[in-house]
C-alpha cells in the first residue's frame, strides 16, 4: 500500500527529496546536441551582449564532462546579482538547460541568443530577480482531473498523481489517489507532521480510537508518528499532502583509518 504523503519508500516513511544537488540546483540533467532550439531568440533581459564583452564575462562549458556542466552553469548563474549576466559558450543549443531554468524559476533570467553555429552556440544568460517569483502551480480542478502516472509533474509510484515540480524546495506535497474502496493500511507515520487537504470524494481516516469521517473540503492534521490508516468511499479519495522536506541519504567516503 502507498503511504498517504509519501510517493518514494515504505509505509510510514517520507522520503520526497533524493536528487542530487550542486549549489541549491538539481544536477540530473545535462544538454545533448539536438539540433536548433526554438524560434524565441530571447526572452527579457538587461545586459545584453555587446562588442565590449571579454573573456571574464564567459562561461565556456565545451571542455567539460557532460555530468559538470549544468552545476557549472547554476553556479555561475547563482553567484550573478540583479542585472548581471554572462555569456554561455557551448557546442550546441542547450535547450534541456533551459528547459530546466523555466521549470526551476520560470521568469528569473533573460535568454539571448548571440550566436547560433553548428558548433559554437553562444547565450547571454541574465538575472533579472533576487529569489525565484511566487506563482500558481496548479488548482483543485486540475488536482480532480489528475491521474496516476499522468504528465510530466506524476510522481513515481502507485496512488500518486501530482508533486512538487521543482527540485530545490523546502517542502515536499503529493497528490494521493484512492480508487473506490480502495485503503492505505495501518502505519506510523514518519517523523513529520503532516497537513492534509482532501481535494474530492469521501473516506475515512482511521485513528487509534476509531474512525474520522473525511469529505473534499476537509483539512487534516497528522502529527508526527501518529498512527493512521485510510479507506476511500464509494466515489474514491483523493488528497493533496504537504510537508517538511526530508533530504534523501546521502553517500559519503569514510574516515580515515586509526
Amino acid at each position: 500500500m502507498t503511504d498517504e504523503n509519501a510517493p518514494h519508500g515504505p509505509v510510514g516513511e517520507a522520503t520526497g527529496g533524493d536528487e542530487t544537488t550542486h549549489g541549491g540546483w538539481a544536477t540530473g540533467g545535462t544538454d545533448t546536441a539536438d539540433g536548433a532550439g526554438t524560434g524565441e531568440e530571447s526572452t527579457g533581459g538587461a545586459g545584453a551582449g555587446s562588442a565590449d564583452d571579454g573573456p571574464g564575462d564567459e562561461l565556456d562549458v565545451r571542455g567539460l564532462p557532460k555530468p559538470r556542466k549544468h552545476p557549472a552553469i547554476f553556479e555561475r548563474f547563482e553567484s550573478l546579482p540583479v542585472g548581471g549576466s554572462f555569456v554561455l559558450v557551448n557546442d550546441h543549443d542547450p535547450r534541456p538547460l533551459r528547459a530546466e531554468l523555466e521549470r526551476e524559476q520560470p521568469g528569473s533570467h533573460g535568454w539571448e541568443y548571440l550566436q547560433r553555429d553548428r558548433r559554437e552556440v553562444r547565450v547571454r544568460l541574465t538575472r533579472l530577480v533576487s529569489t525565484p517569483l511566487p506563482r500558481v502551480l496548479t488548482s483543485d480542478a486540475e488536482l480532480v482531473a489528475a491521474q496516476p502516472h499522468d504528465g510530466p509533474n506524476a510522481a513515481s509510484s502507485l496512488g500518486a498523481a501530482w508533486k512538487l515540480p521543482m527540485s530545490v524546495r523546502d517542502l515536499d506535497a503529493n497528490l494521493i489517489v484512492l480508487p473506490p474502496g480502495g485503503a492505505i493500511d495501518s502505519h506510523a507515520g514518519p517523523e513529520l507532521d503532516v497537513l492534509l487537504h482532501v481535494v474530492d470524494g469521501t473516506g475515512a481516516l482511521v485513528t487509534e480510537l476509531g474512525e474520522v469521517p473525511i469529505a473534499a473540503g476537509d483539512v487534516v492534521w497528522l502529527p508526527r508518528r501518529s498512527r493512521r490508516a485510510f479507506r476511500a468511499g464509494d466515489a474514491g479519495l483523493r488528497y493533496l499532502t504537504v510537508h517538511q522536506r526530508r533530504r534523501g541519504l546521502r553517500i559519503t567516503a569514510a574516515p580515515p583509518a586509526g
